[in-house]
């Protein structure tokens, strides 16, 4: 079935005609190793001229990731938890930094990525910090800054632009994946009226369009539908009024 890209078609020539301007980002999860789907992750991303944020798991990432993404550019590193393990107990959803265990141990977890990657990807890993499940307490987000992280991503429009000084919230707003039902593409037509009517809480002032636009992907689980409307979908917001973020050094 062909997508009806009418509802967004018509939404991106609004900001084109007022002339506003939207940040857009891409964040991929779950990154440990080259696989045939990273290598077409990469070529994507190079095709369009937008960067996208590797999140990796440090426990278990390959040394030869580093190299891997020193010579693919457009490859951006950030943390992804330590171990992507769930701590939460049956009945409550996936967590690995929720406070089901305690604090320090969850803050050394934290330290732990933030180190084992820095020794890995140097000044170009950036200081973002994207908790597995799009989960983390609030008592560990407020020790995120004395770790070294300036970023947090998790999901949906921020409530803040800061949950503390120094620790800026940038999200991810848009994930095609039907992770309750199928595991593949969640229905375009769907996807398509949600991105929207986001965009549209923006330039109507009732989202803030300051934070950047995210679009969340999981490469490794991708089958050709999912990469296929990422793709399209993409390529209209930057042919649109979309301007790339990428997470700074420092």
């Amino acid at each position: 079935m062909i997508p009806d890209w009418q509802p967004l078609d018509a939404e991106l020539k609004l900001w084109l005609d007022q002339e506003v301007s939207l940040p857009l980002w891409w964040r991929d999860d779950d990154t440990i190793c080259q696989t045939p789907q990273l290598d077409r992750l990469s070529e994507m991303s190079q095709q369009l001229g937008l960067p996208v944020h590797l999140a990796i798991v440090p426990r278990d990432v390959d040394p030869n990731l580093a190299d891997y993404a020193l010579r693919r550019p457009t490859l951006i590193p950030v943390v992804h938890g330590w171990a992507h393990m769930n701590h939460a107990p049956d009945g409550e959803k996936k967590s690995e930094f929720g406070l089901y265990r305690p604090l320090e141990d969850i803050v050394a977890d934290a330290r732990a990525g933030h180190a084992k990657l820095t020794e890995l990807f140097g000044n170009d890993l950036r200081p973002m910090f994207v908790p597995p499940w799009n989960r983390i307490a609030a008592e560990a987000v407020n020790r995120l800054p004395e770790i070294g992280f300036r970023f947090l991503s998790t999901a949906t429009p921020r409530k803040t632009a800061q949950p503390m000084p120094g620790l800026d919230q940038i999200n991810t707003h848009l994930d095609p994946i039907d992770w309750r039902g199928s595991r593949g593409l969640i229905p375009a037509d769907t996807l398509i009226a949600k991105t929207a009517g986001l965009l549209r809480d923006r330039r109507e002032g009732r989202a803030d369009n300051t934070e950047p636009f995210g679009v969340l992907t999981h490469h490794l689980v991708h089958d050709q539908d999912i990469w296929d409307f990422i793709n399209a979908l993409l390529r209209k917001l930057l042919d649109g009024p979309a301007d790339a973020w990428v997470a700074p050094r420092t």
